[in-house]
């Protein structure tokens, strides 16, 4: 029997190797990793030494599982980078007495209307924000807020059902626009209209230990396909100089919130420099932002994220000091997916290109927003690293010129 810790890890039902294979790596190299996965495990079983299958969504299954799990283990956490299952986790981790931040405050950084209180209440800058049911209730926040607003979910992920809107005639398809994000949700199906931050938007990536924040790095990120806000690129580099801009505002954000330990992903834009809170999700950021922190700085997110689910101190010295970038890879248009490649002896010679991971296959169906969202319409994505910023989005270019995406578009 192995002697190493056992920390139960909770994935969901669109967990994808290309985009999380990273974070249970990391983990299973310091603990003995036993999942619970709403189907059977296939590339994470080589990681596992055990699994239970279940619905994370259905409390009772996730419960039965978990309880299973600790009869057969000594669990020393449990954890999730899935968004949707925070709070599930939270109470189940309570239920198996393992250290956990409570659910509440789980449930508050998932309902974004709860958070913009809590952040109003503690002086923290954020956007204003009025919830709404209806076209009418819509109408009268954005007339309240003023234009441009945006609409979003009140309690969802991945940008889905975001949507800029300019001018009152363009609201009532926004809000079904939103509506429609709302409802693929589990907890809410409110929406939100918020004030319209005009800046550059990024991310901050903290650990919270006991109380005390880390910032371990800031995330530039690079949203388009407007007035969507579908992410298409993220770049990090360990001497950036937001860093000290945007550390304070991250920080005081967390505390705002109540969340005591863990990693967050706090998301900002900067308004005339200065920082504006847009959320705090309470777990790694998603599109391989943890990687980008590795190959910048060494720090393992994941691997942080483990220690503080089993009440450890997590280890954050920097141990590297570059950048790294990804960029993700949409057709032009909706259609077939008719050809996909990249120039391989360019890759094959490339050292700074890390890694280059297609998700979808030749005659796939894509789907842009409107009608589609990052999991309809991403063919893939690449990774690659540099000194610093500058040569990090110059070799993103570079890349770009030698992939091919293209679609044939359905009559």
């Amino acid at each position: 029997m192995s002697e190493r810790p056992v920390v139960l890890v909770v994935v969901a039902d669109r967990e994808a190797e290309a985009y999380r294979g990273y974070c249970l790596e990391s983990v299973a190299a310091a603990y003995d990793v036993v999942l619970i996965s709403p189907q059977e495990p296939t590339w994470e079983r080589p990681l596992l030494a055990d699994y239970e299958v279940a619905d994370p969504g259905d409390p009772y299954a996730l419960t039965v599982a978990g309880q299973a799990l600790a009869a057969r283990h000594r669990l020393a956490g449990v954890m999730t980078w899935a968004e949707w299952h925070l709070v599930p986790v939270a109470r189940l981790a309570r239920l198996l007495g393992l250290p956990t931040v409570g659910p509440e405050v789980m449930q508050a950084c998932r309902n974004k209307a709860t958070a913009r209180t809590l952040f109003a209440r503690h002086g923290v800058p954020s956007a204003a924000s009025m919830s709404a049911r209806s076209l009418l209730e819509a109408a009268l926040a954005a007339e309240t807020i003023g234009y441009p607003v945006v609409l979003k979910p009140a309690a969802h992920a991945g940008s889905i059902g975001v949507i800029r809107v300019n001018r009152a005639e363009e609201l009532p398809s926004a809000v079904e626009f939103a509506s429609a994000g709302a409802r693929q949700g589990v907890e809410s199906n409110k929406i939100l209209v918020e004030e319209f931050l005009d800046g550059p938007e990024v991310s901050v990536e903290c650990v919270t230990h006991l109380g005390t924040t880390t910032v371990v790095a800031v995330t530039r990120k690079t949203v388009g396909m407007d007035p969507y806000f579908e992410e298409l690129a993220h770049t990090v580099d360990a001497a950036d100089p937001l860093l000290d801009t945007v550390a304070p505002v991250a920080a005081a954000s967390i505390r705002a919130l109540g969340l005591s330990d863990g990693v967050s992903h706090v998301e900002m834009r900067l308004v005339d420099g200065r920082p504006r809170l847009i959320e705090v999700n309470a777990r790694i950021g998603g599109d391989m932002i943890g990687h980008l922190v590795r190959l910048a700085t060494g720090i393992d997110l994941p691997k942080a994220a483990a220690d503080l689910a089993c009440g450890q101190r997590p280890y954050l010295t920097p141990t590297r000091r570059g950048a790294a970038g990804i960029r993700m890879l949409y057709p032009a248009t909706s259609g077939t997916l008719t050809s996909r490649k990249i120039n391989e002896p360019f890759a094959a010679h490339t050292p700074w290109l890390r890694q280059v991971q297609w998700n979808r296959e030749i005659g796939d169906a894509l789907l842009l927003p409107p009608a589609g969202d990052l999991f309809t319409a991403r063919v893939g994505f690449y990774v690659v690293t540099g000194r610093d910023t500058a040569e990090v989005n110059e070799r993103l270019d570079t890349v770009a010129d030698e992939i091919t995406v293209t679609t044939r578009a359905e009559r």
